[in-house]
């Protein structure tokens, strides 16, 4: 689960709200070893996933670098390249 956890940090345009809430999704899975919580652990669930968001944009907006910003496009397609030659399949 953990392995669809991109970096988010020093990309040009900044990490948007939604990719800070996919990262958190998958940690609190990953965390709580639930896909889909059940109804019991629903509200917990949630929450657990509203406040990981909160932390890692607090995260995200306090970190500092002197390193050029990357660029998704570039890095997107370095990460084809590297499936490509992994698994010899280009993804869809």
């Amino acid at each position: 689960m953990c392995r669809n956890i991109k970096t988010l940090f020093n990309f040009e345009p900044p990490a948007t709200e939604e990719e800070i809430r996919a990262a958190a999704l998958q940690f609190v899975r990953k965390l709580s070893g639930f896909n889909t919580p059940s109804k019991a652990n629903e509200e917990s669930f949630h929450r657990a996933v509203d406040e990981v968001a909160t932390v890692a944009r607090n995260l995200l907006g306090s970190l500092v670098t002197n390193a050029e910003s990357r660029n998704r496009d570039v890095e997107m397609m370095r990460a084809r390249a590297k499936s490509i030659k992994r698994f010899g399949v280009k993804e869809k």
